[in-house]
């Protein structure tokens, strides 16, 4: 009987503190109506956004007044788990209510552009020419929320003992200080200030100030959502993807480097490991798409060199933007795409994939064990990373975690890709999709649609859910439920 109360004390305060969660959700479902001003023509819309997110703002208020612990309750990481889960799930369920009233698409279709946009992942089956103003708002406001982890931060601020659990559960571990709240407030702060100056950039390079917005907050996200089926390539100026470009790289930088970078410490930048990776990745890459594969499809020199930048750099941080469809690109142009969104952006970003930094270690484990091998049996050897201004000496169970990590990403890859091809999709193909859904990238080919079979639909939201909460924290919370639900339901059956 101790370990049931004992449980239903932890669940209480874990489903009060995602009511907080499920109350931010409901605000921002609302938040599109505020473009009726400039768009009265779409008062129709109303109840499509008033009703989800209301209900949702309820249905929140209920669970934090009503199971709110009398003391404020430290959750675990793995408690924090099960509230990123149960809120991330309630909340992609309410946003796709929009989608279905507004554009009659089907449930799970709904659901998929829902878990789309709060995973920052981009893929689409709407027909952007056919939405609404209000609509593309949502997606893009989804994506900003979505990308810098919103919920969780906001909560962070307001809730304090719940914070820590939550952000590592979320993948953001690192802070920017010591003290949660204060952290939490600094990356909004930054995370602000890209999306402002990207809208003024934008207005400034040439697009509508509607356009200015969705973009920029899509771009600092790394998220992808375009207003034009074409996306950057619409527009095919200079001066536009002059302003994409460095806004795909900060969302792509870790909070942590950021804010380095904001107060000067550049020893502290150039010398983290996922910096000096991309710094390498980022010139090979181009280097080999502009030699193997644009070259001969762009005839014009400058115009083959801007597009193997920009899609080298979508495809790296994850953002998924493009200027150019993929159809006539051959092999090797696809396969350095597919490596690219597979490595993903920086850790604690808004970027997906198996993130830089575990690329960087898996490299240097493998220096360290060339190295082992060359050198005495006597030898003393010190093996450390630097992570932010800190020297980490790397310790076997770290090494373990990191190779687990990637065996698993690569393991749900080669599934992914299988269920594709049994849809009848070719291999290159396939393999292209669910890379970009996995890596919540958003490039296509042109898979996926509101047409595509059912199991390929249901792999890639599945997928982007995963890459964007990240394996293990999906796993564990759902292990967590499966242990503590026969407790729990043991003292009812009992009575």
């Amino acid at each position: 009987m101790r370990e049931r109360e004992y449980l239903i004390t932890r669940y209480r305060a874990i489903l009060s503190y995602s009511g907080v969660v499920l109350m931010l959700g409901g605000g921002l479902i609302l938040t599109p109506l505020a473009g009726l001003a400039a768009f009265p023509g779409e008062s129709r819309l109303l109840w499509a956004f008033a009703a989800p997110g209301l209900s949702l703002g309820v249905l929140g208020a209920l669970l934090w007044r009503g199971l709110r612990p009398p003391a404020p309750i430290t959750v675990s990481v793995q408690e924090g788990g099960v509230i990123v889960l149960f809120s991330w799930v309630a909340v992609i369920a309410f946003s796709a209510w929009p989608f279905v009233v507004a554009l009659g698409l089907s449930v799970p279709c709904a659901l998929f552009e829902s878990v789309s946009g709060w995973t920052t992942t981009g893929l689409s089956v709407v027909d952007v020419t056919r939405a609404g103003n209000l609509i593309l708002l949502w997606r893009s406001i989804m994506q900003l929320a979505g990308g810098a982890g919103l919920a969780i931060i906001m909560m962070s601020s307001i809730m304090g003992p719940a914070g820590a659990g939550l952000s590592v559960a979320e993948g953001r571990g690192d802070q920017l200080v010591p003290q949660v709240r204060r952290s939490a407030r600094l990356v909004l702060l930054i995370y602000s200030a890209y999306a402002a100056v990207g809208v003024l950039l934008l207005k400034l390079a040439g697009m509508s100030l509607f356009d200015a917005v969705n973009h920029s907050f899509a771009a600092v996200s790394t998220g992808g959502f375009s207003t034009y089926p074409e996306s950057i390539g619409h527009w095919d100026k200079v001066s536009v993807e002059a302003v994409i470009l460095p806004l795909m790289v900060l969302g792509n930088l870790s909070f942590v480097t950021a804010w380095f970078m904001w107060r000067g410490r550049r020893k502290a930048v150039i010398r983290n490991g996922e910096v000096r990776l991309m710094a390498v990745l980022v010139p090979l890459s181009v280097a080999a798409l502009f030699l193997f594969t644009c070259r001969k499809l762009y005839p014009l020199l400058t115009k083959s060199l801007r597009v193997a930048l920009f899609e080298g750099v979508s495809a790296l941080t994850t953002t998924g933007f493009s200027t150019v469809g993929y159809g006539n690109w051959n092999s090797t142009g696809i396969l350095v795409l597919v490596l690219l969104m597979l490595i993903g952006g920086g850790t604690c970003s808004t970027a997906g994939g198996i993130k830089q930094f575990r690329i960087h270690a898996l490299w240097k484990f493998l220096a360290w064990e060339v190295r082992r091998w060359l050198s005495p049996c006597s030898e003393v050897r010190e093996n450390a990373v630097w992570e932010g201004d800190s020297r980490v000496f790397v310790r076997d169970d770290r090494a373990r975690q990191v190779g687990v990590f990637v065996f698993l990403y690569m393991a749900v890859f080669a599934t992914g890709t299988l269920v594709l091809c049994a849809c009848g999709f070719n291999l290159s193909d396939a393999l292209f999709e669910f890379a970009s859904a996995l890596g919540t990238v958003g490039l296509s080919v042109g898979v996926t649609s509101a047409g595509m079979p059912a199991p390929a639909l249901w792999a890639e939201t599945v997928a982007m859910l995963l890459g964007r909460l990240e394996f293990l924290v999906v796993v564990v919370s759902v292990l967590k439920i499966s242990r503590d639900l026969p407790s729990l339901l043991a003292g009812r059956s009992g009575r």
